[in-house]
């Protein structure tokens, strides 16, 4: 590994909650939209979870275990079974992303980041059916050197896995690496796996704890 390799920092971003609104608010507007009690709706949502042996209610489809849509019908059936709610979606994309607003000012942090030398990358746990709507938010190639999407590689966060994968892709040693998340769990995942972690609240306090990791690199100061 050369020097500058084992000096630069590669910095990688989640998406939602981070590049968009928190998941709290898409989820308030999106339980608006369709007139569903969004208490109701979590609870369907943890029984279909939990029948994929976890409590993450992504991860049956980021990874995916199932279909989008098989899982939109199972939580109708429950919706309708245990709650009288009648609720048939094919897919949520286009409800989940139309009107969803990108957040410009952590995308420019990302670019001050990159501009200064560093390693910007994407790294979201992401449904396969929503592929196409999150890049209609943000153009990924003007904004990252690499993007790593759970359904494409084989890996979610908070999995070793993903963040072994991407320190390689990065080319970069872990301690050189940078998670901006907005789950606590997320940000504990990298820290186990060697790197550093910023829990995402908004654009300015994480700019500010990533420009002074960043400006620790360009010193030549080692983390």
């Amino acid at each position: 590994m050369s020097e500058s390799t084992a000096t630069r920092w590669a910095v990688w971003s989640d998406f939602g909650g981070v590049l968009t609104p928190p998941l709290s608010h898409t989820m308030a507007t999106f339980c608006a939209s369709t007139g569903v009690d969004q208490r109701i709706l979590l609870r369907a949502v943890a029984t279909v979870t939990a029948r994929y042996g976890t409590d993450d209610i992504m991860e049956p489809i980021d990874t995916p275990l199932v279909s989008e849509e098989e899982w939109l019908r199972e939580i109708g059936d429950v919706l309708d079974a245990e709650h009288g709610v009648r609720l048939r979606l094919t897919t949520m994309a286009d409800a989940w992303f139309d009107g969803r607003e990108t957040n410009h000012a952590w995308a420019a942090q990302l670019r001050k980041a990159r501009d200064g030398g560093a390693f910007v990358g994407l790294l979201s746990n992401m449904v396969p059916a929503w592929d196409e709507h999150w890049r209609r938010m943000i153009d990924p190639s003007e904004l990252f050197d690499d993007v790593l999407l759970s359904f494409e590689v084989g890996h979610r966060k908070p999995s070793p896995g993903m963040f072994e994968l991407a320190a390689r892709r990065a080319g970069v040693p872990a301690e050189r690496c940078v998670l901006v998340d907005d789950l606590e769990h997320n940000c504990a995942g990298a820290e186990a796996a060697g790197w550093r972690a910023v829990l995402f609240t908004d654009a300015d306090s994480a700019g500010a704890q990533l420009a002074s990791l960043l400006d620790r690199a360009e010193a030549g100061v080692r983390p």
